[in-house]
């Protein structure tokens, strides 16, 4: 306003030159009349001059004074338009992950498989690909049951907690306290126990399904004997080239008639080392944690296993047995010795290992599993103080149910106890593998908090993957991605293609809390 006051002062001095220099000779000429008339025009045009630059001036600083906001807010506004470009639609999402685990079937050959996810407990993809029986041309299907392999693990591992709550279960107890009938076992001459907390965090020392440990102390006992050493040693390396799945125990087909017989394949046995000294993956301890369980709990584990599903939901997980008719049944698949043509997989009795691989189940079940664990996990705990009054009108209210287990028994469950392989963000807990949340470098690779476990059988591979948003309590839970893929084929590795799943997931709900 200043600035146009001046101008407009300037302007009045022009028109005063004007009077003085360019009209006194008209004056002069005719007696005044043309000057009093061009001296009126002269006027007006220096006043409209004036205030057209004044106005100008006043136009170009007030553009100016808003280019800036004007500008952050167009710069926003795109911003803001690139984001929800970035966002993808829930049948966007699914289109990208489909293509993920549809390259992950076809790279490996597999005959068939079928995902299923489900956010913030509820199932917003399931869909098979390829066929479940090759033969009589089925196609896969959310409703095909599959062998789950070690998924029965974290399964098992619920009914362990859940003993464990209950104050039936001491984990620290040696495990002759709950089956007397395992042989106690020395390390060096030295005697060691082992309990259950060691058997299922794969610490205790049992061996998996390989045995050539055994033959290699052997070995060192008859060095003295080189000639005979000679073909050992041959033996012993071509021992060790085989895969776990060419491993004999893999292809047992004698039925055992309960789990306490099916110790006997290794009860006998000595440890590979000191129990709690070291990591060692293990399907055989988790026969004897059914042992365990089958005592605690006082019924046939197989019994107790299924009921616990049920309970919670999954009616369409069960023992992996030849002889029932199972409904919606898929076929196993392997590669023949020459990995060029696909063939049935051999007869096999998983009666040897229930607890450890011996179940069969579907995608959706295994959701709904993942879930009653989110939902545990994410409960408000009833002993917190901050919490208690109001746990206690909404109970009263009927409004939120009681987790199957406490937030405190899953966060032991899920603690990151022990190193599995090379990585440093890898861990195993008590039944499950759990990703640590860590980032490395500013920007970079940034690994979230999840828990998961693969498994591997005879004409089957699969995964299970959980990623919660949040360690706390959250209202209406659960929350979080639920990821659970199967194959019928033997020996893939799925991890991979549900991790990339699981975060394509959790970016779409995540952009829809944003937005919402």
């Amino acid at each position: 306003m200043v600035v146009g006051l001046r101008l407009i002062r300037c302007s009045k001095n022009c028109r005063g030159y004007v009077y003085r220099n360019i009209f006194s000779g008209a004056r002069q000429y005719n007696n005044g009349w043309p000057t009093n008339y061009f001296k009126k025009i002269a006027a007006n045009v220096c006043i409209a001059t004036g205030i057209g630059v004044s106005a100008l001036t006043l136009y170009t600083l007030t553009a100016e004074c808003k280019q800036s906001p004007q500008t952050e807010e167009k710069e926003s506004t795109a911003d803001a338009m690139k984001v929800q470009q970035k966002q993808l639609s829930l049948e966007e999402t699914i289109e990208r992950a489909r293509d993920i685990v549809q390259r992950a079937k076809d790279e490996t050959g597999s005959p068939g498989l079928v995902v299923g996810v489900s956010i913030n407990g509820k199932t917003v993809w399931a869909e098979g690909l390829g066929y479940a029986d090759i033969e009589n041309r089925i196609k896969m299907s959310p409703e095909t049951v599959l062998r789950i392999a070690s998924i029965s693990k974290p399964i098992t591992m619920a009914a362990v907690a859940k003993q464990w709550e209950l104050g039936k279960l001491d984990l620290d107890k040696p495990v002759q306290f709950y089956v007397p009938s395992f042989p106690e076992k020395e390390i060096n001459g030295v005697k060691v126990n082992i309990t259950t907390r060691q058997l299922v965090s794969h610490m205790g020392g049992i061996r998996h399904y390989r045995k050539d440990y055994m033959k290699k102390n052997k070995e060192t006992d008859e060095k003295a004997n080189a000639s005979k050493n000679t073909g050992q040693k041959t033996k012993n390396k071509a021992e060790e080239q085989l895969t776990e799945m060419e491993l004999d125990e893999y292809f047992i087909t004698k039925s055992f008639q309960s789990v306490t017989e099916s110790l006997s394949l290794f009860k006998d046995d000595p440890l590979v080392h000191n129990p709690g000294s070291e990591f060692l993956y293990s399907t055989h301890a988790w026969t004897l944690i059914s042992a365990i369980l089958e005592a605690v709990a006082k019924e046939p584990f197989e019994k107790h296993i299924i009921k616990m599903a049920k309970e919670l939901g999954m009616d369409h997980t069960y023992l992996d047995e030849n002889s029932p008719l199972i409904y919606h049944r898929g076929r196993h698949y392997m590669k023949n010795k020459s990995g060029k043509k696909l063939i049935n997989c051999p007869y096999v009795d998983l009666s040897y290992k229930w607890a450890g691989g011996g179940l069969l189940s579907t995608v959706t079940d295994l959701l709904q599993f993942g879930n009653v664990m989110l939902y545990s996990y994410q409960i408000p705990s009833s002993s917190s103080k901050q919490n208690s009054a109001k746990n206690s009108a909404v109970n009263q209210n009927n409004t939120v149910k009681p987790g199957f287990l406490k937030p405190e028994t899953v966060k032991s469950v899920w603690a990151p106890l022990y190193k599995y392989g090379k990585k440093d963000d890898f861990f195993y807990g008590m039944g499950w593998f759990v990703n640590e949340e860590n980032q490395k470098y500013g920007q970079g690779k940034q690994t979230k908090f999840c828990v998961s476990h693969t498994g591997n059988a005879v004409g089957g591979s699969s995964v299970l993957l959980i990623l919660p948003p949040s360690s706390k309590a959250m209202d209406n839970p659960p929350k979080g991605v639920v990821v659970a893929i199967i194959v019928n084929m033997i020996s893939v590795n799925l991890d991979p293609a549900a991790r990339d799943v699981a975060e394509l997931f959790e970016n779409y709900y995540l952009g829809q809390d944003e937005s919402a």
